[in-house]
């Protein structure tokens, strides 16, 4: 059974107190949420967005979570998701990802590189296109692309200890059709694309009676 977990953090306890500066400072907190795990592969998605005086913070996640200590009582909301939310074949959705490709990389004489450089997805014909790819392989069908919305954010820097990062976020927004129930779930619950440590690949739905 899957969670969704909504955390309201103030910007005053964000900033000034929590010291959150990046989507990894943000990765480290939610862990905080899921105490005795800390030794286990990471299992929950995340997102982080502004509203009013806040920062909203979703969890999805098969484990419950229990409120950290840095968070406000009131500021706390988890439920488990019921099975008969899945029984809906259409959703509105949003999902905020970071997409890219990876550039084939060859040695001197000519060969591919096990390890290609992935780089980011700008374009939004190219953006379409990989939304309709993971979409197939998710279980769900986006109908006419051109309805859909791709809506740019601003660049996601982080820092991970001495290493320092950038990530490329875009968010889209639309309509999708359920066509494989099973591995629609699996899609919700393991997230869509890369970096999903950093708060992408949340697929937040909202059912279309």
């Amino acid at each position: 059974m899957s969670h969704i977990t909504q955390i309201l953090v103030p910007y005053e306890l964000a900033v000034r107190q929590l010291k959150i500066r990046d989507s990894y400072d943000w990765h480290q907190r939610v862990w905080q949420a899921f105490k005795g795990h800390d030794d286990e592969k990471r299992e929950f998605l995340s997102r982080v967005d502004e509203a009013d005086d806040a920062y909203r913070l979703l969890i999805v996640s098969p484990a419950e979570p229990t409120k950290p200590d840095w968070c406000p009582t009131d500021c706390f909301k988890t439920k488990a998701i019921p099975e008969d939310f899945f029984a809906t074949e259409h959703f509105r959705f949003g999902l905020l990802v970071n997409p890219t490709r990876k550039l084939v990389l060859r040695n001197e004489a000519g060969e591919r590189k096990k390890n290609g450089r992935r780089i980011p997805l700008t374009k939004r014909e190219d953006l379409l296109v990989w939304m309709q790819r993971k979409a197939e392989g998710g279980g769900f069908d986006i109908g006419d692309p051109e309805l859909l919305r791709t809506i740019p954010k601003p660049r996601n820097y982080f820092q991970k200890g001495a290493m320092q990062g950038v990530h490329y976020a875009v968010e889209f927004q639309g309509v999708l059709t359920v066509t494989d129930p099973a591995l629609f779930r699996t899609t919700f619950t393991t997230g869509i694309g890369s970096a999903k440590a950093f708060g992408f690949g949340l697929l937040a739905l909202a059912p279309i009676s």
